[in-house]
């Protein structure tokens, strides 16, 4: 445990950059090591050294345990305690959380013109692939599953599956993280440690929830499509996500989940009738953003972030069947894919972000996950390919392809 936990201006100081917002979040960025804790999102950028205290793993609620070690913290001497880190899709699995002993805090990248700098390319050699499950495999578990939901068992499952990239060393992950931070800088960035030797890192496009004071905001995306090169192809395929029963059901259902969630907290709940478009570098998104201002704020983000989760958009409905079809069907284990990553204050506030477009680096191995929302409508090789799109975002980052 740290004895001297302080919040530390981040460098480059203003006489070296000539203006407040240059350098000084990409001066994070660059600062990142593994072991560090890293979070980069549209309101703020993050880098968290060292350790002052870890959450424990108990039978309280993540919300629960965080908040008794940030109280611990703050009363320790800690002048502003801020817990970072990952919960599991299965939230009674050990988390990964910890206040660091010194936080550095930056404007959000996008602020930064320096974000535009190009990251260096990857190597592209001496990498292999292995699917799991294959790509058949996953077509036949989607065309079981809904064969099962025209029978009346459920409504909706996501189904994920899995790629393991091995490479002839281990990876860079600072060299990851840079090319997923500077290829979708208005989204979430994130590399933490979640075990010795072992890093979980993305960019997710998905915020959970976010409090500030008695504000409330979340962002549900269900949905996709895979983008094109072809700027009016491109162009055609979001307009028709836009139009699409499947999709616009599929994202219904997430909104009416988050609506009813937030709806046990909040007043003055705001749901627009129609979603809008999110894009990131490889994928177009349904879109919505519910807000509302808290009864209480008693209410921490985290246990916002706790009754919304598993959503539909990564869970399926109704939730406890399908935990069960997703256990039966994926073979493997989720961690933190589809969890939740972050932070949050002393005093409530946070943002919580959906774990997707993740992957976890260990060594010269690399785990990476993708899913999607199976329905009724859905076909099996529509999407296999959806996934096969949703892993660009990170294979674009260690230089292979499918």
């Amino acid at each position: 445990m740290s004895t001297a936990p302080q919040v530390a201006a981040p460098a480059p100081t203003l006489a070296e950059t000539g203006h407040p917002a240059v350098g000084v979040a990409t001066g994070l960025l660059n600062s990142y090591v593994p072991g560090a804790r890293f979070l980069g999102t549209p309101t703020r950028t993050l880098l968290g050294e060292g350790v002052h205290s870890e959450v424990p793993h108990d039978e309280r609620p993540p919300a629960r345990r965080v908040a008794d070690t940030l109280a611990a913290a703050r009363a320790a001497g800690h002048p502003a305690p801020v817990v970072i880190g990952a919960i599991p899709f299965d939230v009674r699995v050990p988390a990964a959380l910890a206040v660091p002993a010194t936080l550095h805090t930056a404007p959000p990248l996008t602020a930064d013109p320096l974000i535009a700098l190009p990251a260096d390319p990857p190597a592209t050699s001496g990498l292999t692939i292995h699917q799991e499950p294959a790509p058949e495999e996953y077509a036949a578990s989607v065309a079981s599953v809904v064969d099962r939901m025209w029978k009346g068992e459920f409504s909706k499952v996501v189904l994920a599956r899995t790629l393991r990239v091995d490479g002839s060393g281990p990876f860079d992950v600072p060299a990851m993280l840079q090319r997923l931070a500077r290829r979708d800088p208005s989204g979430y960035t994130f590399a933490l440690p979640t075990a010795p030797g072992r890093t979980l890192l993305g960019a997710s496009p998905e915020l959970l929830v976010t409090r500030t004071g008695a504000r409330v905001l979340a962002n549900p995306l269900a949905g996709s499509v895979a983008r094109s090169d072809d700027l009016a192809e491109d162009v055609r395929r979001a307009a028709a996500l836009l139009e699409s029963a499947k999709d616009l059901h599929e994202h219904k259902v997430v909104v009416n989940w988050v609506e009813e969630a937030l709806g046990r907290y909040c007043t003055g709940l705001t749901v627009p009738a129609h979603p809008t478009l999110v894009r990131t570098a490889a994928m177009w998104h349904l879109s919505t953003t519910v807000t509302g201002t808290l009864r209480s704020t008693d209410t921490s983000s985290l246990e916002l972030a706790e009754a919304l989760h598993p959503t539909p958009a990564v869970c399926g409905t109704p939730t406890d069947t399908a935990r069960r079809v997703i256990r039966e069907s994926e073979p493997f284990d989720r961690g933190f894919f589809t969890g939740v990553v972050g932070w949050g204050d002393a005093d409530g506030d946070g943002e919580w972000v959906v774990t997707i477009r993740c992957a976890e680096a260990e060594d010269s191995s690399l785990r990476l996950y993708a899913g999607a929302g199976v329905v009724a409508a859905s076909d099996p090789d529509a999407e296999t390919a959806e996934t096969a799109a949703k892993f660009r975002t990170f294979l674009g980052a260690v230089g292979a392809r499918l």
